[in-house]
């Protein structure tokens, strides 16, 4: 196979400019200053003066020292925690941005899938745009017409052909965004996290789609997605980044397993470090996560079968108490960030109180209902509907096998379908004739 992308020494650099005011200035003071200011100027028109601003500014490199090659017909996967430089690389392959230091050279027709509604244009219907993006990529007329009922059908907007693009949702958006990408035929097909957008059905069948343009059709196509699953059913290779830097590279049975081995490690129980992945307002934040049994006692892991009690500590900016409704959530993932189980006051609390600003909550799960292995825990605070803190991955559980199902058994090492324990029961059947 020959080589399409080759990636020598990349860097990308940013200069952050910090302002700040020297000290408090009132009002009166501005009032004040901008008539002395002003009289300055009529006296001394070519005379500089200070601002009450101070300006200070350093360089962040988002990209450093990263090269690698990648083959016709790779699927490889771009992975690392939120601000790795994951985005950053993507918009230079696609030639969105201009790297600092390095070169690129890629050999082939890039179609990109960066963010919802790149290379649409609003005021035009899904049908021009489907045109359009197609001039974009470089295809003529006739080519486009042929694909043109593959892309509405892949895209299931037939109803909303003729209807501006401004009006879609934005699963819309995706959907046609996606259908255009893959079907008109590039040699390098560049997706970003932007999928997580779509329906869990409309996934699931880019992700198809995305293994046929590869396998089927010998195309190239770079991914970058924090589902680690579906990173892995999809890419044959991985590439790790962290910092800006690429740290691993392989076959993703490899580099997955190191990437999430290096989640682990960064976890702990405080949730201070600036690495995990992490949104909302932050108004009210969690800063950290404890586990007890049933006694109240803290614990280090869980027990199948056992009781386990998550206790989240927050801290709010204000004095005042963190007034109802509000939602607080714990998703149970497994270790390629699968969601297994859900726990949420929306649906499991009946008491409603308001909670002092700051202080902690306490999860009970009565009987945990995991098998043996490791866990991550994303966290969620919503307060008034606004999400103030969501944290992917913050936290890792480890659980040793306890006897669930009270039989004095356990499954064994290798058994398939470990993960979440169903209790259930086992009986004769009637017997009929067939």
């Amino acid at each position: 196979m020959s080589t399409v992308i080759t990636v020598e020494n990349l860097g990308k650099k940013y200069t952050l400019r910090h302002h700040q005011r020297e000290q408090y200035t009132a009002l009166r003071d501005v009032l004040a200053n901008s008539v002395k200011s002003l009289g300055k100027r009529i006296l001394s028109p070519f005379t500089t003066h200070s601002s009450s601003l101070t300006a200070s500014q350093e360089d962040f490199w988002a990209l450093k020292d990263v090269s690698f090659e990648v083959k016709q017909g790779d699927r490889i996967g771009i992975i690392g925690r939120n601000g790795a430089g994951k985005s950053t690389l993507l918009k230079i392959l696609s030639r969105i941005t201009e790297p600092t230091t390095g070169s690129i050279r890629i050999k082939g027709r890039v179609a990109s899938l960066l963010e919802v509604g790149t290379g649409f244009h609003p005021e035009l219907t899904g049908r021009e745009n489907i045109f359009l993006n197609g001039a974009i990529l470089g295809m003529g007329r006739a080519e486009i017409k042929k694909k043109f009922d593959e892309i509405v059908d892949f895209a299931e907007i037939e109803k909303f052909l003729d209807t501006p693009v401004k009006r879609y949702s934005s699963g819309m958006y995706v959907r046609l965004a996606f259908a255009v990408a893959a079907h008109l035929e590039p040699e390098i097909l560049i997706v970003d996290e932007v999928l997580a957008v779509g329906d869990a059905q409309f996934q699931k069948k880019c992700l198809g789609k995305m293994e046929d343009v590869s396998a089927k059709e010998g195309r190239t196509v770079v991914f970058v997605s924090h589902n680690m699953a579906a990173l892995m059913n999809i890419c044959t290779s991985a590439i790790l980044l962290e910092g800006g830097m690429k740290i691993d590279d392989g076959t993703t049975q490899s580099v997955v397993p190191h990437y999430m081995e290096r989640l682990r490690t960064c976890g702990g129980h405080g949730l201070s470090t600036q690495n995990i992945n992490r949104r909302g307002r932050g108004r009210v934040r969690f800063i950290s996560v404890g586990f007890e049994d049933e006694n109240g006692s803290v614990v280090q892991h869980g027990m199948s079968g056992q009781s386990l009690s998550v206790v989240l500590r927050y801290q709010s900016e204000s004095s005042n108490p963190l007034k109802y409704p509000y939602r607080i959530g714990i998703a149970f993932n497994d270790v390629l960030g699968q969601a297994l189980f859900n726990c949420s006051t929306e649906v499991a609390s009946t008491e409603i109180f308001d909670l002092p600003p700051t202080g902690s909550v306490r999860c009970v799960i009565p009987k945990l209902p995991l098998s043996q292995g490791e866990y991550l825990l994303t966290l969620f605070l919503e307060v008034n509907q606004e999400i103030e803190d969501w944290i992917q991955g913050g936290q890792t559980l480890s659980v040793i096998d306890g006897d669930f199902f009270n039989t004095g058994k356990v499954y064994p090492d290798g058994w398939n379908g470990r993960g979440v324990l169903v209790s259930h029961n086992w009986v004769l059947a009637e017997q009929s004739d067939c």
